[in-house]
C-alpha cells in the first residue's frame, strides 16, 4: 500500500499498542453491519482488551472517539461555527485524493480501494478529472528526470527492425513465445514446458502426436530403466497436458447449423372459389 511517512508512523504506533506477546496483531472475528455476517478471524488494527478477549472497536465507539479529537483540536466549520465532523468512512475519501493528486494512477488506486468500478473511485477524490490527469502527468515527469536520457531517445533503424524482429522471431512450431523483447529463452526451446508457450489451436494435432509419442517414450524408458530420462519425460508429457488443455479452455467460434431451406407452402389465396361466390 502506498502511504506516507507520517502514517507510517500512526500505524506502527498502533502496531506497537495492539500486538501481543509474540509480536502479532491478535487476529479477532469482527461482526459486518452491513452484510449481517461474521467475518473470519482477522488482525485489525481498531481493536481493544476487554476483560479477558480482544473486540473490534464498534464503528459506534470510533465515531465517538473521532469526534472527541476534533472537539479537543478547536478546529470549527467557518460556516456554521461548529466543531468539525468526520466519519471513517471520510478518511477513504482523503486517502484516495491524497494519492490521486500524488500522481497514483486512477486504477491503481480503483484496486487498493478495492471497487469494482472506477467511476466509484474517481467520485471519491475531490479534485476533478483535469487535475488528476495533470498530476499523474507531473509524476511521469518527476520518475524520467531520475532515469537516464538515453533511455528516451528515438531509436535508429536498426534497433527499430531488431524489435519488429523479435515478434517473427518468437513464433514457434506450436504456438506464440510471450517473451519479453531482449530477454533469452530460459528453457532451451522446451516449448511445452515453458509457461510463457502460447499455443495455436490450429496445432492441437501436433500437440496430441506428442504428448502421445511422450507416453510411447516413458513406457520405453521404464522397460529399459532409464531412470535419468524418465523425469524430463513426464515434465515435457505434463506440459503438453496442459497446453492441450489451454486450447480446449479458450471458448469455440459457433459452428454454422443447417436448417435446410424452408418451406413456404401456399403463400398465395386459394384461387379455387368458396361457395356462393362466383
Amino acid at each position: 500500500m502506498v502511504i506516507s511517512p507520517e502514517l507510517a508512523d500512526v500505524l506502527s504506533v498502533i502496531i506497537l499498542r495492539i500486538r501481543d506477546s509474540t509480536g502479532k496483531v491478535p487476529r479477532i472475528a469482527a461482526h459486518d453491519w452491513h452484510e449481517k455476517i461474521w467475518n473470519p478471524p482477522m488482525p485489525l488494527l481498531f481493536q481493544r482488551r476487554i476483560s479477558t478477549e480482544n473486540r473490534r472497536l464498534s464503528p459506534d465507539v470510533t465515531r465517538d472517539l473521532l469526534a472527541g479529537a476534533l472537539e479537543n483540536t478547536g478546529l470549527a466549520d467557518p460556516a456554521d461555527g461548529r466543531s468539525l465532523r468526520y466519519t471513517p468512512h471520510d478518511f477513504r475519501r482523503l486517502f484516495i485524493t491524497e494519492a490521486i493528486m500524488s500522481g497514483l494512477p486512477p486504477h491503481i488506486a480503483q484496486v487498493i480501494a478495492g471497487h469494482r468500478d472506477i467511476n466509484v473511485t474517481i467520485s471519491y477524490k475531490a479534485v476533478y478529472p483535469e487535475e488528476a490527469i495533470q498530476a499523474h502527468l507531473a509524476f511521469l515527469a518527476r520518475r524520467r528526470a531520475l532515469r537516464p536520457t538515453d533511455e528516451y531517445r528515438v531509436p535508429t533503424d536498426s534497433e527499430w527492425q531488431e524489435f519488429l524482429g523479435h515478434f517473427e522471431r518468437r513464433k514457434v512450431a506450436t504456438g506464440t513465445c510471450g517473451r519479453a523483447f531482449g530477454t533469452p529463452c530460459v528453457h532451451e526451446h522446451s516449448c511445452l514446458r515453458c509457461s510463457m508457450h502460447w499455443p495455436s489451436p490450429d496445432q492441437r494435432h501436433r500437440i496430441a502426436e506428442i504428448r502421445d509419442n511422450l507416453i510411447a517414450r516413458i513406457a520405453e524408458a521404464e522397460r529399459e530403466g532409464w531412470l535419468g530420462e524418465i523425469e524430463g519425460l513426464k515434465i515435457s508429457l505434463a506440459g503438453a497436458g496442459d497446453k492441450l488443455a489451454q486450447i480446449d479452455r479458450r471458448p469455440q467460434p459457433a459452428t454454422p447449423v443447417d436448417i435446410g431451406m424452408p418451406a413456404f407452402g401456399r403463400i398465395t389465396a386459394d384461387p379455387t372459389p368458396a361457395k356462393g361466390h362466383s
